[in-house]
């Protein structure tokens, strides 16, 4: 980045001595507070480990439910119940979008439905952390690095 150039014009007591002059002047960085910035970054920080939390906990209890079905365990257990009973809601909306195995005598099912699921939740969590980092304050050093570590 180039540094601006003014021309000065410095008069003394006597308007014959008129002296001109150039000089390189900086721009002026106009940055926040460094105590305000670190509580902005602090808050992104934060939003990103519950979005992150909050996702492993749905993908754990979208792969109990995956592996349950798969195994043909009874729906009448507790633990399975619950399962099926928490997973629903999150897999009502990708019911049918492709079939469900055919149950074996053992009662076994293979729930796409349960891996689509899973994927767009995945998505969905990966688009939301990037659109908290837009509102993430920039400083010119992240500037900087970001510029210089591009490849052109």
């Amino acid at each position: 980045m180039e540094d601006k150039v003014e021309e000065v014009t410095t008069v003394t007591h006597s308007p014959e001595a008129v002296v001109k002059t150039t000089r390189q002047v900086k721009p002026e960085v106009h940055t926040e507070h460094p105590q305000k910035v670190f509580e902005k970054k602090k808050v992104i920080f934060r939003s990103h480990q519950i979005i992150w939390y909050i996702l492993v906990f749905i993908e754990v209890m979208l792969g109990f439910r995956v592996t349950l079905l798969a195994l043909g365990a009874n729906p009448s257990s507790g633990f399975a119940n619950l399962i099926y009973i928490v997973t629903g809601p999150l897999v009502a909306p990708f019911q049918g979008i492709l079939p469900t195995a055919v149950p074996t005598t053992g009662g076994q099912v293979f729930e796409w439905a349960t891996l689509i699921a899973s994927v767009v939740y995945a998505f969905v969590a990966i688009g939301i952390v990037y659109l908290i980092q837009l509102v993430k304050p920039v400083s010119p050093q992240e500037v900087s690095e970001a510029v210089d570590n591009t490849v052109a």
